[in-house]
């Protein structure tokens, strides 16, 4: 299953975000043993509204089930949009309310 579990908070016009992935994060060494391709998140995007406020491009380095942690400047009732794709083109979505 392919999930995200977003916390996001804003103080004094800081929003922290703790973010987590759900995500086998399967490397070239663990996808050879296996006998199978290789899979892992290599991006992940976070908005609020039209604006870009987190962006990471990754490779197999990330563990399984990555949590990411990052602050923006915010304000209390926004929506914050997390989406990340993989290497086999499968995607996920979600977005929260900022407390």
């Amino acid at each position: 299953m392919k999930k995200i579990r977003i916390k996001a908070k804003e103080k004094e016009g800081i929003v922290k975000v703790k973010v987590l992935l759900t995500h086998e994060m399967l490397t070239y060494n663990q996808a050879k043993k296996r006998g199978v391709k290789a899979n892992f998140i290599t991006r992940v995007i976070a908005k609020v509204g039209e604006k870009t406020v987190y962006e990471l491009s990754s490779s197999q380095f990330l563990s399984k089930n990555p949590l990411l942690k990052f602050k923006f400047r915010g304000n209390k009732g926004e929506v914050l949009e997390i989406a990340w794709i993989d290497l086999s083109g499968a995607h996920a979505s979600a977005s929260k309310m900022i407390k």
